[in-house]
């Protein structure tokens, strides 16, 4: 057990100092004065939004040696006045997860492995099967003649870590394709 001299009590350092409601520096101990914020290391800080909900968080994102060290709430956003929900302060384990996937994988059909694939490839995969299947699956007109001008080939179901400009764009997007099953998962 550490033994400590009479008068460096938190108490007698209170009364000693003139802190007598124990608030200044009176009460915190050496190894307390030490110690800095992860923060104060950083080399920049970057303004972020939140990525788990539609809310859109602000947040800065401090970053040393190219690596993320601390996410806390920007007090300059008008959304969320420098407040993170509790999964919204725990983002930055989802940067530093050992387990976060950042390679593009995929499956091919029927196939039971998945493959690394270049992040090119795999957008041009995406924008070939977009464009065939609105192709092999779009209608003109009905059987009356009258004009449809639709896709029924292609559907959209956004989510809610989306914010209201993604959603409009994309849906802006979708309109201009000629899909018209378009909904979002927050309806659901």
């Amino acid at each position: 057990m550490v033994q400590r001299k009479f008068l460096e009590w938190p108490v007698i350092r209170q009364l000693r100092t003139g802190d007598v409601f124990g608030r200044g520096p009176a009460v915190t101990s050496d190894q307390t004065r030490g110690i800095a914020p992860r923060t104060a290391t950083a080399d920049r800080v970057v303004s972020s939004v939140c990525p788990y909900c539609a809310v859109g968080c602000g947040q800065r994102v401090y970053v040393k040696d190219e690596k993320v060290v601390q996410i806390e709430g920007d007090p300059d956003s008008p959304i969320s006045r420098g407040r993170l929900c509790p999964k919204g302060a725990a983002s930055e384990q989802l940067v530093n997860s050992p387990g976060r996937q950042i390679t593009v994988l995929y499956r091919a059909p029927r196939a039971t492995r998945w493959q690394p694939l270049e992040l090119d490839t795999a957008i041009d995969m995406v924008a070939d099967r977009f464009i065939a299947s609105r192709r092999n699956k779009w209608q003109d007109t009905d059987d009356d003649g009258r004009p449809l001008r639709r896709t029924m080939g292609i559907a959209s179901l956004g989510g809610a870590t989306l914010d209201n400009e993604e959603n409009y764009i994309i849906k802006k997007l979708f309109t201009a394709a000629g899909a018209i099953q378009i909904d979002n998962q927050a309806r659901i």
